[in-house]
């Protein structure tokens, strides 16, 4: 021991010497691991490049615990010095902490204020609990107290106690390389290896530009067709075959090939997200492809057009994108040809709200923005003793399509229809007059609050044009509101020009993340994203689409082992997250994958409690959409992980048939709804089912409108006053039942009355 105590006192000088020189050295990148890049290094590197010059988002960096293991030579520092007053030490610490020089010195490593306060709590009390300390950071530490060493020499031991527990400062140069999403183009070099021919098709809706777009795609020897919706790709999938142009189809729960061995058709109609960047066609078509500003599936779009491996794109889409695609298409060397196209048949705004339901015509759509709207007309349609389709966005694409076809049946007495707008696009429907029933439309913002915003001039057009469509019955549209106050407003909105297309989205692929990963291995899929979106550089052309509904299923996860890639493709589904047995299933469908046990039909069945009945109110009916939905998961995960989710084709079965269950019962709505109403009537219930009500002026009229009803006020408790605030019910619905009241006490009274006299004549 005695010779192993000399070689450290001999030592000690050129241990303070190494320390010092470590210190003055921070400026010129060196640390006490020399095989590291470091923080500056990174700086000093981009300092040129503007790309770079975005602070760094620390708040998503998560410290790691210090293992606070035995080290090796822990006692030797103490024996060569003496133990460590803690006191002292404290306040050796403090000192540190406060000296302005470090933090500036701290900062120009990567560390800003939150970092260098987070590291410095964990570095003290890494210091003070630990039992025995490396030897040279004792000794360090000792020659200060006893005032034979300078405070700054803690600096180095500091940085590489910020290294371990912020591991992403040691590859941060990396991480923005992976990161950097400033030229997409080069992502897809077989795209780039041809020079394509891009043709725009602009044109507003029911003006012909998709057909024209369809009709090159059936000529040619190969093709590939991508929209928005399962419904527009089953529809060119009919189309192309029945034009005798063999199709396959391709959504994200479906494959169907024409051929009965299997193999793939020269064309595929496939919807966007699952369009092939790789395989070659002759000719694509791009729908809607005013949907790449879409702030959740713009990525999509962007991906279809940058990456497709064809001769000839054609896109189809609003006007209003065309100088932002030509810009798009400039930075791929690639030229556009602009074809301008005409609506077919003319469609004009009403000079005259509906006001009432009892004015309402044969050929007439309803558009709402919430489904208890859809409900309450509904109801209130029937009670006039008329008949009335249903279409909204939670409906399975069968639903839809029955629904729609009953509409458009002259030989049907259902004359109305009452939708979402999710007739914007993919049913073709015989319109003659487009009702809205409200301008404002709830939206999430990008806090996650939800708001109630105006439509845009897009949405209004988009749906206004389903009126008066070519194929239909009605030659000429017409658009309207419900109430007489919001007629100015549509006409205004219409009247605007359409906001031009400024940038389009893009989405960290599984690869990037993947990388990340292995920079980061502790962190959460989570974390890893928000670190990712955080270092993400793009041009003025993109960014970086919406992740929340990834980080909410990420985080719905977390405590399940599963492989990262795995994990990545789970977090990828598209499930509405509102419905809270749809997220329960997608846990429970996680859990059992990462048992490695297969999702059997059986199991299947026995979780979703199969068969199910008819619904017979419409809790019920909501039930059976989100089951739908459920099986909509099973064989979207099928395609992905066949092994695990083997009995696609029984689970369609079974899909089909539930189809057929809730078009019965939407086909039965409005008794549905009645059932509702009575369950709502009873006791029992009055807490558990939720009454569909009228959607109300305050709420049509946008925030801050001139003409915006007051609220009830927060300091008013009764009860009517309190179901008013909480939109639980309108004021026609308070008149109605205070009418409905007073007629019964009257026949009470009647009644009563009549008892009484009764009585009398008795005695």
């Amino acid at each position: 021991m005695s010779v192993h105590r000399c070689v450290y006192l001999l030592s000690r000088s050129h241990i303070r010497y190494r320390v010092c020189a470590s210190t003055a050295a921070v400026a010129n990148n060196t640390t006490l691991h020399p095989t590291r890049r470091t923080f500056e290094n990174v700086s000093s590197r981009h300092s040129s490049s503007n790309s770079f010059s975005r602070p760094l988002d620390t708040s998503l960096f998560v410290p790691l615990t210090v293992k606070s293991d035995e080290v090796a030579d822990g006692v030797v520092g103490e024996e060569l010095t003496q133990p460590l007053d803690k006191s002292e030490l404290l306040k050796v610490l403090n000192r540190f902490y406060k000296r302005k020089e470090m933090q500036k010195l701290a900062a120009d490593q990567g560390l800003d204020a939150r970092l260098f306060h987070q590291v410095f709590v964990s570095f003290r009390k890494y210091v003070l609990e630990m039992n025995s300390l490396n030897a040279d950071l004792h000794i360090i530490l000792s020659d200060i107290c006893c005032g034979a060493g300078h405070i700054d020499d803690i600096f180095p031991y500091f940085m590489r106690h910020a290294k371990q527990i912020f591991p992403m400062l040691d590859c941060i140069d990396d991480l923005r390389k992976i990161s950097d999403l400033r030229v997409p183009a080069n992502w897809y070099p077989e795209a780039r290896a041809i020079q394509r021919k891009i043709v725009f098709h602009a044109g507003p809706t029911n003006s012909g530009k998709t057909y024209h777009a369809i009709q090159r795609f059936l000529a040619a020897k190969s093709g590939v067709y991508c929209g928005p919706l399962k419904l527009l790709a089953h529809e060119i999938y009919e189309k192309s075959n029945d034009a005798g142009v063999p199709c396959d189809l391709v959504t994200g729960e479906e494959r169907i090939f024409v051929n009965p061995e299997g193999r793939p058709s020269g064309h595929i109609a496939s919807t966007i997200e699952m369009c092939s960047v790789t395989t070659p066609y002759e000719v694509a078509v791009i729908d809607e492809i005013q949907m790449i500003k879409d702030p959740a599936r713009g990525w999509a779009w962007t991906r279809a057009l940058l990456g497709l491996c064809v001769e000839e794109i054609h896109v189809c889409g609003e006007a209003a994108a065309v100088d932002f695609v030509t810009e798009l298409m400039y930075t791929t060397g690639e030229e556009v040809e602009v074809h301008n196209y005409k609506r077919l048949t003319p469609f004009s705004v009403s000079n005259h709200a509906v006001e009432l339901l009892d004015n309402l015509k044969p050929g007439d759509c309803i558009v709402c923005f919430s489904k208890n709207d859809i409900y309450s007309i509904s109801r209130q349609i029937e009670v006039r003793g008329l008949e009335c389709a249903v279409i909204y966005g939670s409906l399975p694409p069968g639903t839809k399509l029955a629904q729609a076809k009953k509409f458009n049946d002259p030989d049907d007495p259902c004359k109305i229809l009452v939708a979402t707008d999710a007739i914007g696009m993919g049913l073709n429907l015989s319109i003659r007059r487009i009702i809205f029933n409200s301008l404002v439309k709830p939206s999430v913002n990008e806090k996650g609050e939800r708001e109630l915003d105006t439509i845009s001039t897009s949405q209004a057009l988009q749906i206004a044009g389903r009126a008066g469509r070519f194929s239909s019955v009605f030659k000429e549209g017409e658009v309207t509101t419900m109430q007489r106050d919001d007629l100015p407003v549509l006409k205004e909105i219409l009247g605007k020009p359409v906001d031009p297309i400024e940038t389009a989205g893009l989405h960290p692929t599984a690869e990037q993340i993947e990388m990340f990963a292995y920079h980061l291995p502790q962190a959460t899929l989570s974390n890893l994203i928000d670190i990712f979106v955080s270092l993400a550089q793009v041009d003025g052309l993109y960014f970086v689409c919406n992740i929340d509904d990834f980080k909410f299923l990420a985080d719905m996860i977390q405590h399940i082992p599963l492989n990262l890639r795995s994990r990545y493709v789970f977090c990828t589904a598209p499930i509405n997250k509102k419905q809270a047995f749809v997220c329960t299933s997608f846990l429970k469908f996680a859990r059992q994958f990462s048992r490695d046990e297969p999702l059997t039909f059986n199991w299947v069945c026995r979780h979703v409690n199969w068969p199910l009945a008819p619904p017979k109110n419409l809790k019920d009916l909501v039930h059976l959409e989100a089951v739908h939905d459920v099986l909509d998961l099973y064989l979207w995960l099928s395609y992905r992980f066949m092994d695990m989710f083997p009995d696609a084709n029984l689970v369609r079965d079974i899909q089909k048939e539930l189809d057929g269950i809730i078009q019965v019962g939407v086909h039965n709505i409005t008794r549905l709804i009645r059932a509702t109403e009575d369950q709502s009537a009873s006791p029992a219930t009055t807490t558990s089912v939720r009454l569909p009500v009228l959607d109300t002026p305050s709420l049509r009229r946008g925030r801050g409108s001139k003409n915006q009803r007051k609220e009830p006020r927060a300091t008013d408790s009764s009860l009517s006053s309190r179901l008013l605030r909480d939109g639980l019910l309108t004021k026609e619905l308070l008149q109605q039942l205070q009418r409905e009241w007073v007629r019964e006490q009257s026949q009470n009274g009647d009644d009563s009355n009549s008892a009484n006299k009764g009585k009398r004549k008795k005695k």
